[in-house]
């Protein structure tokens, strides 16, 4: 199933995967078409371009989506015009096997296309190198990746609402060390001087990603 709204690339892509092999069932140019489509062909991969019409936002990540969720047996490969590594996670943060997201600069591969087509209809993952790159950079710059295990560990236990005595019992270790550790995790995660009660409920709010 190819849903693209560019009638020249779409046409492309349709002489590209049957050169390899595939059948393309059908072939749609909005998210609402390829969403029919679905239901009628019940298809092992689709396709998508993000921004489709009628809005050229998020329709086609939208249908995928939906797609994953009412055809869980449908492989989905989204293709974007740039890197919007926001669609990604939203892909990926529901489903890990058979879903990947391309550059459309990657289809001049074919070979390399091709391989990431087949790799995601067999129930693997493909990422564009450029995505992955943004989203370790990402990841790198995330203040909760600066600190220790034992940090983690006391921020957890910060989590769960315990005093820094009950903190200091749980983890066998003095008072004035789990202070020690809680100044730590307050400074690296950039958390503005404030009343210490209410950094400590900022830091816990940041470990449970509420209003990061």
């Amino acid at each position: 199933m190819i849903a693209e709204d560019s009638v020249l690339l779409r046409i492309g892509l349709v002489k590209v995967v049957e050169m390899a092999g595939f059948e393309v069932a059908a072939e749609v140019g909005d998210a609402q078409g390829l969403l029919d489509a679905v239901e009628e062909h019940d298809p092992d991969l689709a396709l998508v371009d993000v921004r489709m019409p009628p809005g050229f936002a998020d329709e086609g990540v939208r249908a995928a989506l939906s797609i994953r969720r009412s055809h869980p047996s449908t492989a989905v490969l989204l293709l974007s015009q740039y890197v919007e590594e926001r669609y990604a996670a939203d892909l990926l943060g529901t489903h890990t096997s058979g879903v990947g997201y391309l550059l459309k600069q990657r289809v001049a591969d074919v070979e390399e296309f091709i391989e990431a087509l087949r790799r995601v209809a067999d129930g693997g993952t493909a990422l564009d190198p450029q995505v992955v790159a943004q989203l370790l950079v990402r990841r790198r710059s995330d203040p909760l990746d600066r600190l220790t295990v034992r940090e983690r560990d006391v921020l957890a236990l910060m989590a769960e609402g315990r005093s820094n005595a009950g903190i200091a019992a749980q983890l066998v270790v003095s008072e004035s060390a789990v202070a020690k550790h809680i100044n730590n995790i307050l400074a690296k995660l950039d958390l503005p001087r404030a009343d210490a009660d209410h950094r400590r409920v900022l830091a816990v709010l940041r470990f449970l990603g509420v209003g990061a």
